[in-house]
């Protein structure tokens, strides 16, 4: 209880709600492991028959986390459906005629069967794509994202999962001068053996921004709307992250780990490539280049999106691609991982372990818990 005091003093100090405290448990252990992935679990209904090996295979992800003896929580990186999946046509009735009403609540069962913690921050699937023809027009982006944070975040500043866990929501530890963002509940943060953890709600894409919402999600109000929400959550995000610095620092924190779902240098989304949008992410991530150019200590930053497990130092080189979109300043110390997507073979999990007693603090291993992912055989 004393780290959580003293982060808790710190919010204080820094002009931010006391309602919460941070999450972070009594340090016993000199490092923590975490379970991470994302865009799980799919269920494609879009084909004729519908593949539903994915859904009814995702106890063998639950089963294989939960059987690991050194996992201590877990962690969602976004996406709970495929890009080809309706959505849940949330607060529109009669309920559009191809959505999937009660999809949500599925997944918010399966996460009830993890025995450990889990912390999720929305990927761009169950909210600002639904407009879109691929997801069949089945929901209004913010709709979907009021009923995402209703659900899953019913409790905020507490996990979902098996095994409770406190952690602070900027929906109660909020900048006063900036009361609206008491809506970002979903945005949380928690300390464990020296390690703080911020999870920000930034959708893949173009973050919500360039792509226009389709018919009948695409009035004037609508457009309006649209910037708005991406404006006002960017911003909140930033003052979030800078939060979890300012808190990394007072505590002497080894690392700090940042949790999103958007690939912010997907390779897909460069204009070579025909894609756009990755200048809607420049702000947050000239932020996160600041913040950990100046934190003194190593960095990840942890994703998914894209599907591909990767590892790289997206800010190493400002003359990259990428750089030349951010504009920021080299930064060796920030290591980001993309967690491999459900639909890819193998399928599996980041077996996460930070140890601050190292100068490198982080160390992982992928655990294959399904080799054939769209086929009911899902042996490991």
């Amino acid at each position: 209880m004393k780290r959580l005091l003293a982060v808790a003093a710190l919010l204080s100090a820094a002009g931010l709600s006391t309602v919460a405290a941070i999450a972070a448990d009594t340090i016993r252990n000199d490092q923590v492991t975490v379970a991470v992935f994302g865009d799980w679990p799919y269920a494609d209904t879009t084909v004729t028959p519908p593949n539903k090996f994915l859904l009814e295979n995702a106890p063998v992800l639950i089963d294989s986390i939960n059987a690991d003896p050194d996992v201590s929580l877990v962690i969602h990186v976004g996406d709970i459906h495929s890009g080809s999946e309706p959505c849940t046509s949330a607060e529109i009735f009669p309920p559009i005629a191809k959505s999937i009403p009660d999809w949500n609540q599925r997944i918010f069962y399966q996460f009830q069967q993890f025995v450990f913690p889990v912390v999720y921050t929305p990927g761009d699937n169950e909210w600002a794509d639904c407009h879109k023809s691929k997801q069949l027009i089945s929901g209004h982006p913010l709709k979907e994202l009021a009923s995402v944070r209703q659900l899953f975040f019913s409790r905020p500043g507490h996990t979902l999962g098996g095994q409770d866990k406190e952690v602070v929501t900027q929906g109660t530890a909020f900048d006063p001068t900036h009361p609206d963002d008491a809506r970002f509940i979903e945005n949380v943060m928690w300390e464990d053996a020296k390690v703080m953890f911020v999870t920000v709600n930034m959708p893949g894409g173009s973050n919500n921004d360039l792509s226009p919402w389709t018919a009948p999600f695409n009035t004037a109000a609508d457009q309006v709307a649209q910037a708005a929400e991406k404006d006002q959550r960017t911003a909140a995000d930033i003052r979030w992250l800078n939060a979890a610095f300012d808190a990394a620092r007072a505590n002497n924190d080894k690392a700090v780990v940042v949790v999103l779902q958007a690939d912010l240098w997907d390779p897909q989304a460069l204009p070579a490539a025909g894609g756009q949008g990755l200048d809607q992410y420049a702000s947050f991530v000239q932020a996160l280049a600041d913040r950990t150019s100046r934190s003194g200590v190593e960095v990840l930053l942890l994703n998914g999106d894209t599907h591909l497990f990767n590892v790289d130092h997206p800010l190493a080189d400002p003359n990259s691609a990428t750089g030349k979109i951010y504009h920021t300043q080299a930064v060796p110390n920030l290591t980001r991982i993309t967690v491999q997507g459900s639909t890819n073979s193998p399928s599996e999990w980041l077996k996460l372990t930070i140890d601050g007693r190292k100068p490198y603090p982080y160390s992982w291993q992928n655990v294959v818990y399904c080799r054939n992912p769209l086929h009911e055989d899902c042996s490991p």
